[in-house]
C-alpha cells in the first residue's frame, strides 16, 4: 500500500506551484460514500422455460492493492502474468439459483472459495450451468447441477483465457475450451540490455494508423505475448480432457452448429508494432472436432496500412462465421472496392459461402451469396428462406435492412433510416433456439417476426414488442410500456400465447423482473423482489426537461433536485452539469428525445447525482448535439454549437427558478472532459470545470478521432481549433482534471492532461492535476474512486457552491 501513496503523493505534490506535503487518499462526504458503496441488485440468467433463475452477487469495487498485482500491457490486451487471464474483469462473487414457480432460493454446494465468476452459460438442455473460477495462480471450470444444486471441477490444466473467450458447450455433457499446453516452457526471463535496437521502416507506402495503447514495442514484448496467448485446445466429457490439435494463439474458436468442425482464427507472426492483435497477421482455418486433423482457408497479412476511414475495411476477406441455420457452412465477406468505403462503385461488399463436408477446401471454392450496395454490417440467420441483412454507410448516417432469401439471394428492403433517427428504429429481432441450438430469427406461425425497441418519441422512450409482417413491411404494437414505468422486453418464451418476460422500473421502483402474458391479459406476475440500494435518493426530484437553444433545436436533459427542495422557498441552486457531445448530420434527429424520465436512477462512481445530496441542482445527460448538416461536417462549428447548447441549458435552469446561472460548473469524462475543456477556454458560463480522462491536443490523434474522419493534414484548422490545448491561455476558469494514469483508450493517453495542466499553469490558471494510480480509462479502485468523489466535491464546494470574490479566479474570454 505504501507505493500507492507515495504514487498519489507524489502526482499531487506536482499540482501546485508550492511545496505540499505527504498527500494520501482522502474520503468523499458520507452520504456519497454510501450511495457509491451502495450494494448492488444481483445478476440474472433465466433459463428459456421461465422457470429456473440464477442470481449472481457481483463483485465490489476492488482495493488499489489488487490493481497493484502484476499486469502485462502488451498487443493491445491488459493479462494478468500469474493466472493466464485478462486482467481486469468483473466477477459474481455469489451465485444462488430461484425456482421461479415457488419463490425459493436454494444455495449452491461446491462452489470454491473466494468465488470469483465468469462466463455463465447454461447447457444446451439447461440441466446444468458452467463458469469459469478465476484464483490467484491459474482459472478453473465448474459446472452446477441446477436438479442436485451442486457444483464440481471439471478440468485438470488450467484455463487460458487471455484471448478468445474461455469456454463453449458442445452437448450437456461436453465442453471446448483452452488450457495453459502441458510442460509449458518458463516464464521469459527480462534482458538486462537489449539486443539492440528497435528499429521500424516504411517504404514509401502509406500506413496511416491510428493512436493506440499498449501496443508491443521490442523483442521481449513478442516473447511474453507468445508465452501469455499460447494454449492447446482441448475437449472435456465432464470426466476427462481430451487434446486437440497443437498449441496456437487461437484469437476465436466457434464450433459449427452439427458440433463436427471448429472454425478457429490464429494469430501469426510477425507481431505488430503498430496495432493490436485484433490487426496481427492471422490464419483461419477449419478443425475436425473428433481427430483435430486442420486445414488451412486463409492467411490474412497484419491490418497495417490498410485504410482507416469510419467505412473503410481491410481488404483481404474478414468477418470469417458459420451460418446459423445450416449444419456446417462458412460465410465471410470481401470488399469489392478494395476497403476503401468512399470509392464509387456500385457494391462495396460481397457476403461468400463456403460448405464445409470434411474436405479440404480453401476460400476460393466460395460461391456469392449477395452483393452490398453499402458496407455490410451484420446478418442475423433464420432459416433456408429468410435472413436479415444490415447495411449501413458512417459518411451519410443511413441504416438499412434487408429481408434476404439465401436460396434465390433476393434482397427486399423493409426499413431505412438516419442512424440518428431513433424515432423510425423498428427494433431488434426476437431469437430463438434452432436444432442446432443456435440463436436464428424467431417467427410466429404466420412468418411475421417479432420485434423489440426502445420506441423513442417525443415523449421519450417507451418500449415495445411488435409482431412485423415481411409482405407489408409494417408492423403490428402486441404491447408497449405505459407511463409511470420504463419496461423493456428481455425474452420471450412462448411467440404464439405472447408469454415474455419484462424488466419493469420507475422513478421511485428498483427494476424487477415480471412475466407477462398477452393472451390470458392477466396482471403480470413478478419473479424477483429487489429493494431499492439507493434509500437516500428517495424524495429525490427527477424530470426530464426540455428547452431550446438559439438556433431553434429542441434539447433535454435529466434534472436532479434535492430532497425536501421548493424553489420558491430556498431559491436558485448552484449548479453541476454532465454531458457528452454527439454529432448529427440532422437537425431534425438532433433534435430528437432520448431516454425516459421514468427510469430508475442508477448510480456508478462516475455519475454527478451524488451532489444532490450536497445542495445542488444536477442536469445528466445534458444534450450537447453538434449538427452539420447536407455537405458540411458538425466538427466544422464545433466550438459555438458547443456554446449554444450550454447557454440554453444555464438559461432554462434559470427560468425555472432552480438554477443560480452564476453558480454553475460543467463536467464530463473522455470526450466529455474535452467538451468541458473547450467551454471554459471559450465562455465564460461557467464557475469551474471537472475533466475526467480526456484529450486535449487533437495533434496527438491526427488520423481521426470521435466522429471526425479527417486527418490533421486534411483540415489542421478543425484540429487545431478545437483542441482546448491551443487556447490554455485564455482558461481562467477553475479546472480539474482528473485521470487514470495507466489509460487504456485510443487517443486519451495520460500525457493528454499533463501536457494541458502545465499549459494551463505556465499562463497562470486555477487548475488541479490528479493522476490515479493503476486506473484504465474507466477506474475500479475503491480507494480512487472515493478519493476522486473527494476531490470532485473540494473543488465544486471552493469554486462553485462558495465561490471567491470576482476576479480572483476567472478573467476575461471569448464568448460566442
Amino acid at each position: 500500500m505504501r507505493r500507492i501513496l507515495v504514487s498519489l503523493s507524489f502526482c499531487l505534490a506536482l499540482m501546485s506551484s508550492k511545496a505540499q506535503d505527504a498527500f494520501s487518499y482522502q474520503l468523499p462526504p458520507k452520504d456519497i460514500q454510501d450511495l457509491v458503496l451502495a450494494k448492488p441488485t444481483p445478476g440474472v440468467s433465466i433459463d428459456s422455460k421461465g422457470s429456473l433463475m440464477l442470481l449472481s452477487e457481483r463483485s465490489s469495487f476492488p482495493s488499489v492493492e489488487e490493481l497493484a498485482q502484476p499486469e502485462l500491457r502488451i498487443g493491445g490486451l491488459r493479462l494478468n502474468p500469474q493466472n493466464f487471464s485478462p486482467s481486469r474483469t468483473g466477477y459474481a462473487v455469489g451465485l444462488q439459483l430461484k425456482n421461479i414457480k415457488t419463490g425459493a432460493i436454494s444455495a449452491i454446494e461446491g462452489l470454491p472459495e473466494n468465488l470469483r465468476a465468469g462466463s455463465i452459460q447454461w447447457s444446451p438442455d439447461e440441466t446444468k450451468i458452467a463458469f469459469t473460477h478465476s484464483s490467484g495462480n491459474r482459472v478453473d471450470l465448474y459446472i452446477i447441477d441446477v436438479v442436485t444444486k451442486k457444483a464440481s471441477k471439471i478440468n485438470k490444466n488450467a484455463l487460458n483465457t487471455t484471448i478468445g473467450g474461455s469456454f463453449q458447450w458442445i452437448s450437456n455433457n461436453a465442453l471446448l475450451y483452452k488450457v495453459v499446453p502441458n510442460n509449458y516452457r518458463t516464464y521469459p526471463p527480462a534482458p538486462l540490455a537489449p539486443k539492440g535496437p528497435v528499429v521500424q521502416e516504411n517504404l514509401g507506402k502509406a500506413a496511416a494508423s491510428r493512436t493506440y495503447q499498449d501496443l508491443i514495442k521490442n523483442g521481449y514484448d513478442e516473447d511474453l505475448f507468445d508465452y501469455m496467448t499460447t494454449s492447446q485446445l482441448v475437449i472435456n466429457n465432464l470426466t476427462e480432457e481430451q487434446a486437440l490439435g497443437k498449441p496456437a494463439i487461437y484469437q476465436s474458436v466457434s464450433l459449427s452448429p452439427d458440433k463436427q468442425y471448429i472454425l478457429a482464427t490464429k494469430i501469426l507472426r510477425p507481431f505488430s508494432y503498430l496495432v493490436p492483435a485484433s490487426g496481427f497477421p492471422h490464419s483461419i482455418s477449419v478443425i475436425s472436432a473428433s481427430t483435430g486433423s486442420e486445414f488451412v482457408l486463409v492467411k490474412n497479412p497484419s491490418a497495417e496500412g490498410q485504410p482507416i476511414g469510419f467505412d473503410d475495411v481491410v481488404s483481404f476477406p474478414r468477418d470469417f462465421e458459420w451460418r446459423a441455420d445450416l449444419p456446417s457452412t462458412v460465410v465471410f465477406t470481401k470488399a469489392l472496392d478494395k476497403g476503401m468505403g468512399r470509392s464509387k462503385t456500385e457494391f462495396h461488399d460481397e457476403l461468400m459461402q463456403l460448405p464445409i463436408n470434411g474436405s479440404p477446401v480453401s476460400i476460393d471454392n466460395a460461391s456469392s451469396l449477395l452483393k452490398a450496395t453499402r458496407r455490410l454490417r451484420n446478418v442475423i440467420w433464420g432459416n433456408g428462406n429468410l435472413a436479415l441483412v444490415y447495411q449501413s454507410m458512417t459518411y451519410d448516417r443511413k441504416q438499412q435492412i434487408f429481408a434476404f432469401n439465401p436460396s434465390n439471394g433476393q434482397l427486399d428492403l423493409i426499413n431505412e433510416r438516419s442512424s440518428n433517427d431513433a424515432y423510425s428504429d423498428i427494433g431488434s429481432p426476437i431469437t430463438s433456439k434452432n436444432s442446432f441450438g443456435k440463436e436464428v430469427l424467431m417467427q410466429t406461425k404466420n412468418g411475421n417476426l417479432l420485434l423489440r425497441g426502445a420506441g423513442s418519441s417525443p415523449e421519450g422512450d417507451m418500449p415495445f414488442l411488435q409482431s412485423f409482417d415481411l409482405k407489408t413491411k409494417k408492423g403490428t404494437i402486441l404491447w408497449r410500456c405505459e407511463a409511470p414505468y420504463y419496461e423493456t422486453v428481455v425474452d420471450v418464451l412462448d411467440a404464439e400465447n405472447g408469454v415474455f418476460i419484462t424488466s419493469k422500473e420507475s422513478p421511485t421502483e428498483t427494476p424487477n423482473y415480471y412475466i407477462r402474458n398477452l393472451k390470458k391479459k392477466v396482471a403480470p406476475i413478478a419473479i424477483t423482489d429487489f429493494k431499492n440500494p439507493y434509500p437516500q435518493m428517495e424524495g429525490v426530484a427527477k424530470q426530464k426537461i426540455s428547452y431550446k437553444r438559439a438556433d431553434g433545436i429542441d434539447l433535454t436533459g435529466d434534472l436532479y433536485l434535492p430532497k425536501g427542495y421548493d424553489a420558491k422557498k430556498d431559491g436558485p441552486l448552484p449548479v453541476i452539469m454532465w454531458a457528452y457531445p454527439r454529432e448529427y448530420k440532422s437537425a431534425s434527429d438532433a433534435a430528437q428525445v432520448r431516454g425516459s424520465k421514468y427510469t430508475f436512477t442508477r448510480i456508478n462512481y462516475g455519475s454527478p447525482i451524488f451532489w444532490i445530496t450536497q445542495g445542488y441542482a444536477v442536469l445528466d445527460n445534458a444534450e450537447m448535439p453538434i449538427v452539420g448538416e447536407g455537405n458540411k461536417e458538425p466538427n466544422d462549428a464545433f466550438i459555438p454549437q458547443l456554446y449554444l447548447n450550454a447557454h440554453a441549458a444555464i438559461q432554462a435552469l434559470s427560468k425555472m427558478g432552480v438554477g443560480d446561472s452564476n453558480r454553475v460548473a460543467v463536467g464530463g469524462h473522455s470526450y466529455g472532459a474535452f467538451m468541458t475543456a473547450n467551454l471554459l477556454a471559450h465562455t465564460k458560463l461557467f464557475k469551474a470545470g471537472i475533466a475526467r480522462s480526456g484529450a486535449y491536443n487533437r495533434t496527438l490523434t491526427p488520423f481521426g478521432f470521435q466522429a471526425e474522419e479527417r486527418t490533421y493534414w486534411e483540415a489542421p484548422d478543425v484540429y487545431y481549433n478545437m483542441s482546448p490545448f491551443s487556447f490554455a491561455n485564455k482558461i481562467k476558469t477553475p479546472l480539474l482534471m482528473i485521470h487514470g494514469e495507466m489509460d487504456n483508450n485510443s487517443g486519451t493517453f495520460p500525457i493528454q492532461s499533463e501536457r494541458m495542466y502545465n499549459a494551463i499553469k505556465g499562463h497562470g490558471g486555477t487548475t488541479r492535476l490528479v493522476f490515479l494510480p493503476y486506473e484504465s480509462h474507466g477506474y475500479a479502485g475503491k480507494e480512487n474512486i472515493l478519493h476522486m468523489l473527494w476531490e470532485q466535491n473540494q473543488w465544486l464546494e471552493k469554486y462553485v457552491k462558495n465561490p471567491p470574490p470576482a476576479g480572483t479566479t476567472g478573467g476575461d474570454k471569448k464568448t460566442f
